[in-house]
């Protein structure tokens, strides 16, 4: 457990599981490059138990994935003795099951069925199988813990979460892995030896995500710049055609799911349902697809669905919360073809300091803060009941009163409000008159417009935090800092 980095509550709801008196079949997803299969290769194997991991071949033939379910069987089992390849995954789980009988009664088990959509070939009739063994044979079995895994987040719920058949109500643990918050990156850059400040960290941040595949390719004699040069914008890098691969590997009509993220990603400050089915009408994704498709894009962690506060009856809203997607769409997809072509070099690290990229690291600077609720509710002082949104109000066309939108609030349970701005500026920010009259008047339509009779405060969500002023005292009660997002 020394080698994982964070995952502190996957690893407690691990060692309760493994520690019960009792058989578990645990579900775990997430998006391709998270960390699944190390997590748990990590994590069991230092324990004392037999343990016994069988991995899909992506687009692998059933005949070459029973061949290295044979393979795994005669390494763990039998001395690395070669095994007869099964016909098929009854014959399969039946040499399991003949395997594990030799086990002793008291020897805890884990079979680990790493990337099982990609053994779900056509035809393949595992599901069924599994669902045979499961019931018929495992699952009074105290010592087994079957680990399920894959980065097809919609195929794992509706296979073994959702299942309608045999496999119904049969999954005791489900575990969503998430790219790593800001603490756990600073956690793994330190391990990597990547020395950098919190600012930094949240740089570095808004490139890659916490997806630990890509944060482990930073080289450590690189500046962040240099390493988002070489690691994003090179042709010859590996990561270049990440986006596609990304979604070719996760879903079937890959298409689609790509037209659907890159339209949210138009819509910084989220698009609602109804727009999205009149705008996807012509991709063939509306009605119950669409619907399915918004799930799969939720459950695997690229979007976010919200209601901003009192806007119920608008139903939910999307936005993109995936930093690597956003920023392959802002910066990289455009240009890509000339990047191919080597026509531009050095393109990062020109537009650093252009307007475009102070307003691209402002929106993302606001989805990682939507990342770090918790955080935020902390350093604010307030309960996890604490409910946060965004709100805007747009007035009607023709309309010469004015709209406003508030990055973020919390409506609080002790008939309070919270609004904040979040801020993302190089120095502390500063409130000064002009600003806080514009501060007054965005709290005066919020108040008219939704007729609140709550009391309200104001904070401010700066990654530089802020030099006090005359306004900012008048205006300011608490401030959050890049430090407390970082606890």
């Amino acid at each position: 457990m020394s080698d994982i980095i964070g995952r502190a509550k996957e690893q407690a709801e691990l060692e309760a599981i493994y520690n019960a008196n009792e058989s578990a079949f645990v579900a775990v997803y997430g998006r391709r490059r998270i960390g699944k299969t190390y997590l748990i290769k990590n994590f069991f194997q230092g324990k004392n138990c037999v343990y016994f991991q069988m991995t899909g071949i992506y687009k692998g033939a059933l005949k070459k994935q029973l061949e290295r379910f044979a393979k795994e069987l005669g390494t763990v089992f039998y001395q690395d003795a070669s095994i007869k390849t099964p016909a098929n995954w009854l014959e399969a789980f039946e040499e399991l099951n003949k395997a594990l009988s030799t086990i002793a009664k008291n020897k805890k088990i884990v079979l680990f069925f790493d990337e099982l959509p990609w053994m779900h070939t056509r035809k393949s009739g595992i599901i069924s199988a599994l669902e045979y063994f499961w019931n018929r044979h495992w699952v009074d079995d105290k010592r087994i813990k079957l680990i399920t895994c894959g980065s097809a987040a919609s195929w794992i719920i509706k296979y073994l979460i959702k299942n309608r058949g045999g496999l119904h109500n049969r999954v005791t643990h489900r575990m969503r892995l998430l790219p790593f918050n800001l603490y756990e990156t600073a956690l793994y850059l330190k391990h990597l030896g990547y020395r950098c400040d919190y600012p930094q960290t949240i740089k570095i941040y808004m490139a890659l995500g916490g997806v630990p595949f890509y944060l482990k390719n930073l080289k450590k004699n690189l500046s962040i710049d240099q390493n988002i040069e070489n690691l994003l914008f090179a042709a010859s890098s590996p990561f270049f055609d990440e986006f596609d691969e990304v979604f070719s590997s996760l879903f079937e009509n890959a298409k689609h799911y790509k037209e659907i993220v890159t339209l949210i990603a138009k819509h910084k400050d989220g698009i609602e349902r109804s727009v999205l089915d009149e705008k996807t009408k012509s991709a063939g994704s509306q009605g119950g697809r669409l619907t399915q498709r918004l799930e799969d894009l939720e459950n695997a962690g690229f979007i976010s669905s919200y209601i901003p506060f009192e806007h119920k009856k608008l139903g939910l809203f999307y936005r993109l919360s995936d930093e690597y997607c956003y920023f392959y769409l802002q910066w990289i997809e455009p240009l890509k073809l000339r990047l191919k072509q080597n026509k531009i070099s050095n393109y990062w690290r020109s537009v650093i300091n252009t307007p475009a990229y102070f307003n691209w690291c402002g929106y993302v600077f606001e989805n990682i803060c939507y990342k770090h609720l918790p955080q935020i509710r902390t350093a604010l002082q307030l309960d996890a009941a604490s409910l946060a949104s965004p709100w805007r109000y747009t007035p009607r066309k023709n309309s010469k009163e004015p709209g406003t939108q508030i990055d973020l609030l919390f409506d609080r349970s002790d008939n309070a409000i919270t609004i904040c701005e979040i801020k993302y500026t190089a120095e502390p920010f500063s409130v000064d008159k002009a600003y806080a009259e514009k501060l007054r008047q965005r709290l005066s339509i919020f108040k008219e417009k939704t007729r609140t009779k709550k009391q309200l405060f104001f904070a401010l969500v700066s990654a530089a935090g802020i030099k006090p002023t005359l306004y900012s005292e008048d205006m300011v009660t608490s401030v959050v800092t890049v430090e407390d997002l970082f606890q």
